[in-house]
């Protein structure tokens, strides 16, 4: 019987599911950042986006050539490491700071996206309050979380760190009470100063193609690169979010 991977968080070494994740995010995500931008009719070329909970950094240098001036901001030092290696060039300002006391000036951002963030802190309310604190006066809050309910539960509580054969997070990364409803993050908005204008489902085109990639990438048949295609994540704009879903809010001008 083959060993149990190696699971480790922000490590290029181990099964990494934070980075998993990022990558099988990466293509709902540009979609919703992309629909948000041409709604509030916001342009990339010259306009600063900050990435909070960046990781690696793929969505920061994905922003970076579409045209952003990026800053990268994660709490891992580890994660800054890796994700300052791999940027090529792009340009992108790698910092490690924590989404609840982001080093940086006030209203500098056009745009804030918020990763691997929300589901995971215990004071989102401090996290919501630096994000309205860097962005400008009519910028742009745009962020992807986990719902709270007895199928996310199943999933994040279950399958990603704790059954065997599909565990890909380190045991007590996600817990019940740190998943919240998208009712209850608007109130946090409201609370922030930031205006929640919409909600969108997303999920894998088939639970079992994301059960198979999971796996397969925990035997190391499947390699990083290929499990966005082999996850394949769909955009319900319409749908009730039983696990994950998007969101976007504004700052008043």
């Amino acid at each position: 019987m083959p060993a149990a991977p190696h699971i480790a968080l922000d490590s290029a070494s181990a099964v990494d599911g934070r980075h998993i994740r990022a990558l099988t995010f990466q293509s709902v995500r540009l979609e919703y950042l992309r629909r948000t931008l041409d709604r509030l009719s916001l342009t990339e070329a010259g306009s600063r986006a900050l990435v909070v909970g960046s990781g690696r950094g793929v969505l920061a240098r994905s922003l970076a050539r579409l045209g952003f001036e990026v800053v990268a901001a994660d709490p891992s030092p580890a994660a800054t490491a890796l994700a300052l290696a791999e940027d090529g060039g792009l340009g992108v300002t790698y910092l490690t700071t924590p989404a609840e006391q982001l080093d940086l000036p006030d209203g500098s951002f056009d745009l804030v996206y918020c990763a691997d963030t929300l589901e995971v802190t215990e004071r989102p309310d401090a996290v919501l309050a630096q994000t309205a604190r860097v962005l400008r006066p009519g910028g742009v809050f745009v962020y992807d979380t986990v719902n709270r309910t007895p199928v996310s539960r199943l999933v994040y509580l279950g399958a990603f760190q704790a059954f065997p054969g599909t565990r890909i997070m380190p045991h007590g990364r996600y817990a019940a009470h740190r998943l919240r409803r998208p009712e209850e993050l608007a109130e946090s908005l409201d609370r922030a100063g930031l205006r929640a204008q919409d909600v969108s489902s997303f999920k894998p085109r088939d639970v079992r193609s994301l059960v198979r990639a999971t796996r397969g990438r925990r035997r190391g048949t499947l390699t990083d690169e290929q499990l966005p295609e082999s996850v394949g994540m769909v955009l319900e704009p319409e749908g009730s979010p039983l696990v994950t879903y998007l969101g976007y809010a504004v700052h008043p001008a």
